[in-house]
């Protein structure tokens, strides 16, 4: 589901499946008949379970900082198809997308490509026309054949590796490693974050058989959190404070530094610096109001670095948390990652297609202090919340759905 495609699809007439189909023969073919765009611009290659958002912003708000200009293709949409490409850090207008998918229509694209296939073709597209200095791509899922890994980056980055996607990627450490040292490309330097040993020997052993160098966090690079907060990698760089909290951000701006540092890009350190200063991203344990934060934990490795952040953030506090999910998470290891921080848990529906019933959810939690509750009326944050903190949490979908209720 890519909010507001369908207003590009029916504009220029072009049509597309909305099913999943891994593989990149259709995806190839599409970037011949639009002349390899993907070629024209400087890549870096995102991949991984968790924390490629944060990672590419922070090598987002480096760049900006530097002085150079910027392309971004996410996943998935926060708002709505507009935020997953963005130029300089502003989303990409209507303008400009309409550009690209009429670009697309004329290349007879029609019908060839799955929903999310054609919007990575858009991305190609507005970024070979635009031009900025440097293009961050994350992959929508897994690495290998996954439809942006068409490209030949400049480095390739492996934040994290974890458990989800089972059903496409495999259910084992070492299968979905696999999956995501794909991005690794002959010859180009890869920067991983912190890995299990079974998901750092299938990085090892790809590194390897494509001749990659590779840079591995805690033994190649890594962050000295004590205060300030101190990088260590191919540079030293003595950092600010954050605004994106949590022992597991310090691994993603580390890993977004070294990635840069291997980039062949140009950096004076002041923009390192204020880049990771001022970095922020929505739903990254985000204070949307006083003592409400939105996190968009959807599985156990996440659930897990945001149990972290609470303990780091609030020493000694439990507390309330509202959960939505997405049915092909594994909820009940999601919710005991969140157990040792909780007070108490209330279970939401909302409908988005494949959404995990409230019920569900509530049956899944070993929690006692556990309950159901419609969310109209959810968020008034009046005197009476103000000392107690409360966590939204699960899919990104109910993040966005709840953020018009507060008030």
């Amino acid at each position: 589901m890519i909010p507001k495609l369908d207003e590009y699809r029916k504009r220029v007439k072009i049509t597309s499946d909305n099913n999943i189909k891994p593989g990149l023969a259709a995806i190839e073919h599409a970037m011949e008949l639009l002349g390899s765009p993907q070629d024209n611009v400087r890549t870096i290659h995102v991949a991984g379970t968790n924390g490629k958002g944060s990672t590419i912003r922070f090598m987002e708000s480096i760049l900006l900082e530097a002085g150079l200009s910027t392309g971004v293709f996410t996943s998935p949409a926060m708002i709505d198809i507009h935020d997953q490409i963005r130029l300089d850090g502003e989303n990409c207008s209507e303008e400009e997308l309409t550009k690209s998918f009429q670009t697309m229509k004329a290349a007879g694209l029609d019908g060839l490509l799955t929903d999310f296939e054609l919007l990575t073709a858009a991305a190609f597209v507005t970024f070979d026309r635009v031009q900025p200095d440097v293009v961050l791509i994350e992959c929508g899922m897994g690495g290998r054949f996954d439809s942006t890994n068409v490209i030949t980056p400049v480095v390739s980055v492996i934040p994290s590796i974890a458990i989800d996607h089972v059903g496409f990627l495999g259910d084992t450490i070492e299968e979905i490693a696999w999956h995501k040292a794909g991005i690794v490309k002959k010859g180009i330097p890869a920067v991983c974050g912190q890995l299990s040993e079974e998901a750092a020997r299938v990085i090892k052993e790809i590194a390897k058989e494509t001749e990659s160098p590779l840079y591995l966090y805690g033994q190649d690079f890594w962050m000295n959190e004590e205060s300030p907060e101190q990088f260590h990698g191919s540079e030293i760089i003595e950092l600010p404070s954050r605004k994106m909290k949590g022992p597991h951000q310090a691994n993603n701006a580390a890993v977004a530094i070294e990635a840069l540092l291997h980039s062949g890009v140009s950096l004076p350190c002041e923009a390192i610096q204020s880049g990771i200063a001022k970095a922020q991203l929505a739903y990254r344990f985000e204070e949307v109001a006083p003592n409400l934060f939105f996190d968009g934990a959807h599985n156990p490795a996440a659930a897990k670095m945001l149990t972290s952040t609470i303990q780091q953030q609030f020493p000694g506090e439990t507390v309330d948390f509202v959960i939505g999910m997405m049915g092909n998470k594994d909820v009940k290891a999601t919710l005991d990652e969140l157990i040792p921080v909780a007070h108490s848990f209330t279970f939401l529906d909302f409908n988005v297609p494949g959404a995990a019933s409230a019920e569900v959810l509530y049956n899944q939690c070993s929690f006692g202090n556990k309950k159901v509750k419609n969310n109209n009326m959810l968020f008034k944050c009046n005197s009476k919340d103000l000392n107690k903190k409360k966590i939204v949490s699960g899919s990104l979908y109910l993040l966005n759905s709840l953020r018009s209720h507060i008030i």
